[in-house]
């Protein structure tokens, strides 16, 4: 299936690595042009490396002073913008909330949500120039689910949903779509850890621990990012010129989290 995404000018935040790398990726083999930024400079020094069609920049997004280097960078690379692909996120603490270090809540959510405002608000004024201009804001079946012990996480991704939904009411009359993706339990690094974590504040074992996790699925299996970035890449096309506001779940049809 053709696309019709070539040339589009894409940016993706925490893009040098997991998730974000293999967005970064698939839009490439796309034929899209894409800057990535991330606060991993040894990831994005392999990058450099790996993948050196990729413009990239040395960015935390809840420093508002990184954003606007961030974006100017992006700019003068891709000479506009039609698709912000708001990814970047932490797990955040795992704990019941009364033992929640607070600093460790606020940094949960100044990446997870206010991130996203930071990025999406200088993104606006030049989707409004593109023909074919859309956000992907990353949420989590976190977004829709109670989650215990994962308080700061949950309550980030559920603001997650509310800002796309209010955003594209906002900008549809500009033509601008915005849709948030909810992963599941998705394969990789953190997710490996969060299980770890959660295992050992329950005092159960990670077998035990995946295995309660599994158990409110339909499909009990892990998410890969590559079918995350399919879905994107989907949302991000003309095919997609009618969806918008949209909270879209990859999780092998969870039922709750566990």
């Amino acid at each position: 299936m053709d696309l019709q995404i070539a040339g589009l000018r894409v940016l993706v935040t925490a893009g040098a690595g997991g998730i974000g790398l293999e967005i970064a990726r698939a839009f490439l083999r796309e034929g899209a042009r894409v800057h990535v930024c991330d606060v991993d400079r040894a990831a994005l020094d392999a990058m450099a490396a790996g993948d050196p069609e990729v413009s990239r920049s040395y960015g935390d997004v809840a420093s508002r002073d990184d954003v606007a280097r961030v974006f100017e960078d992006a700019l003068a690379a891709l000479g506009g913008l039609d698709v912000l692909v708001n990814n970047a996120g932490i797990a955040g603490p795992t704990g019941r909330v009364e033992e929640i270090n607070p600093e460790d809540w606020d940094r949960c959510l100044e990446i997870c949500i206010t991130g996203q405002f930071n990025c999406t608000r200088l993104a606006v004024p030049h989707l409004k120039e593109s023909r074919n201009a859309s956000i992907v804001n990353l949420s989590s079946a976190a977004g829709r689910f109670g989650f215990p012990l994962r308080t700061p996480y949950a309550a980030a991704k559920w603001a997650v949903i509310g800002f796309t939904k209010s955003l594209s009411r906002e900008l549809g009359e500009f033509g601008i779509r915005v849709n948030a993706v909810l992963p599941g339990i998705v394969s990789g690094d953190r997710q490996r850890r969060v299980l770890e974590a959660k295992a050992q504040q329950q005092g159960v074992s990670y077998a035990e621990m995946e295995q309660r996790a599994f158990a409110n699925a339909s499909i009990k299996d892990y998410v890969t990012p590559q079918q995350l970035a399919d879905q994107i890449l989907f949302l991000c096309s003309p095919r997609s010129r009618t969806i918008s506001g949209q909270a879209i779940s990859v999780d092998g049809d969870l039922q709750m989290l566990a």
